[in-house]
């Protein structure tokens, strides 16, 4: 990464050259599908949403006509302060008066979060070594991750996450000098495309690094209640077990995928009171307030777990269905959490060949994993893999994959 003497404004790292949905899309350009296509590239969820949202804007429709406040109504801050301290046991610890803001949806504040940070940190005086700052994020990663960077005028740098690694970045990789210009490390869990788990030893690890180092942990929490069994542990429960309240830290999640309401565009930040008091006041005159009928939705989901529940078993039911389908050819195809499969199909050429093979001869379009990861020194953390978004019903996820096993088996 480079190490360019800080300018006034920060100059914007480069982004990724390419979205990956727009070099799956040059990848197979011309090449007609086998079958009729089976979309399974992009994660967004088709589960129905819960059959409350209908009556609730209805009930709330006068507030279009009003301008949102930036911090969210009295009644949005306490349903989702309520819904994480039952969801993580905070036991009344966190202030969600002061510790909690709507969002745009998570990507909005994924983007932003780092220039908050950025501005937050060099307010109070912390200063990032002789380079330019770093933002730290997962290897693959949501694109996300890097516009924070180029925002924040910050160097992002990749941290591969492998087998190896179990799926997660590797703490124990960060060097001295990488932590002295860091502003913020961008930690999925679950991940996204592998469906990890982090752990509360490496939350609390992580905790105390930021802390040490002055830097703050951003944590996408979207998939946090699509899981298989147990609950992912969350940032905040780390904290809050620690017992040194909520510093350097900042949960993000949405309605998205807990709630199948990918379009409502409502999500949250929480955690470091001091934090989110000062980006709200930038978010007040930069970002995109949440409608209040919206935020009234908000509450009704925040205060409902049987949809939610509902949710969890149909992605488990074709969970269930892609084991085995997938027997033939694969093994421990299941991850901890999440809604979507990587493969590992090495042996069948990598993740850019078998993509091409499987739309040309079955209709079937995955994203080669390494698409959504960065080159290194030692490669391409997502070369050997394909991602397979499992949002459709369990009969056309059954149709794709055994698809993917005639092709690959034949």
């Amino acid at each position: 990464m480079s190490a360019l003497a800080e300018q006034t404004p920060p100059a914007a790292a480069a982004l990724p050259s390419a979205n990956p949905f727009e070099r799956l899309a040059a990848l197979i350009e011309g090449i007609e599908p086998g079958r009729d296509p089976l979309i399974m590239t992009i994660g967004e969820p088709r589960h129905p949403f819960p059959d409350f949202v209908g009556d609730v804007l209805a009930d709330n429709l006068a507030g279009f006509s009003r301008y949102p406040n930036i911090r969210g109504t009295d009644a949005f801050r306490a349903s989702v302060g309520a819904w994480l301290d039952r969801r993580y046991n905070l036991g009344g610890t966190l202030d969600a008066t002061r510790g909690v803001l709507p969002l745009n949806g998570s990507r909005e504040g994924l983007t932003f979060a780092a220039l908050g940070v950025r501005d937050h940190l060099e307010a109070a005086g912390r200063r990032f070594g002789a380079g330019r700052p770093a933002v730290l994020i997962p290897n693959p990663f949501y694109q996300s991750y890097a516009a924070a960077a180029h925002v924040a005028g910050a160097d992002f740098v990749p941290l591969d996450a492998t087998r190896e690694t179990g799926f997660l970045p590797d703490l124990d990789a960060l060097s001295p000098e990488v932590l002295e210009r860091t502003v913020a490390i961008y930690y999925a869990s679950p991940s996204n495309p592998e469906g990890a788990v982090a752990d509360m030893a490496t939350w609390r690890k992580l905790i105390g690094l930021a802390r040490t180092h002055g830097f703050f942990v951003v944590a996408d929490e979207c998939y946090s209640e699509i899981y298989r069994d147990t609950p992912p542990p969350g940032v905040l429960e780390a904290a809050c077990e620690m017992g040194e309240g909520y510093a350097n830290i900042i949960s993000i999640n949405s309605l998205s995928k807990r709630s199948n309401l990918a379009g409502l565009r409502c999500g949250f930040a929480a955690g470091d009171p001091e934090f989110m008091v000062r980006w709200a006041k930038f978010r007040g005159l930069a970002a995109p307030q949440v409608a209040m009928p919206l935020q009234a939705v908000a509450v009704a989901a925040f205060d409902d777990e049987r949809h939610v529940e509902d949710n969890r078993r149909l992605y488990n039911a074709k969970f269930s269905a892609a084991e085995r389908v997938l027997a033939p050819l694969f093994s421990d195809v299941v991850p901890d959490a999440g809604f979507f499969l990587w493969l590992d199909v090495s042996r069948f050429g990598g993740g850019i060949e078998v993509a091409r093979r499987l739309w040309a001869e079955a209709g079937v379009k995955v994203l080669p994993g390494s698409y959504l990861a960065l080159d290194g020194p030692t490669g391409n953390p997502g070369d050997a893999y394909i991602r397979l978004a499992l949002v459709d019903d369990v009969t056309t996820i059954e149709t794709a994959l055994a698809r993917v096993v005639a092709v690959l088996g034949g």
